[in-house]
């Protein structure tokens, strides 16, 4: 197979997925030993802070933390591709269960792809649960924000 897309085309098609809540098209951009640390460090998400390796510890990431959310929007500030790595500045907008409320992260993204291959070998989300920010959802207008 002939690897056509950068790893600034797999960020943004991950984000799109996870916009879309389409976790087959998700799981599916990752390779069978690829690691999700979103985000890096240990957290609720991730209380070794090791990160989600091979489909099924990404899958559970995603029932856990992805499909828990209303939905989940991104604003993306600027993308830098080096070889097969992206790191991409932005936010995450998380809409909460019942859909009132926002928790809005800053964040810098990192994927790298496999070499070769259109799949991903990681994605590294760093941002702090200290700084995140909640609000009332019609506090925020969608129409402003990217997907990725």
């Amino acid at each position: 197979m002939t690897s056509t897309l950068t790893a600034r085309d797999l960020g943004a098609a991950s984000r799109q997925a996870v916009a879309n809540k389409d976790k087959d098209t998700w799981l599916n951009l990752f390779a069978e030993d690829a690691v999700v640390q979103d985000p890096i460090g240990k957290s609720p998400f991730d209380p070794e802070g090791t990160g989600h390796r091979g489909h099924a510890a990404i899958s559970a990431f995603y029932d856990t933390v992805i499909a828990s959310s209303e939905k989940i929007r991104f604003d993306i500030f600027s993308s830098n591709l080096a070889g097969d790595e992206v790191a991409d500045v932005g936010k995450i907008y998380t809409w909460l269960a019942g859909g009132t409320h926002v928790a809005i992260v800053h964040c810098v993204f990192t994927y790298r792809k496999v070499e070769g291959q259109d799949r991903l070998a990681s994605l590294r989300a760093y941002w702090e649960f200290e700084k995140m920010e909640l609000v009332e959802a019609d506090a925020v207008d969608e129409s402003t924000l990217t997907f990725g």
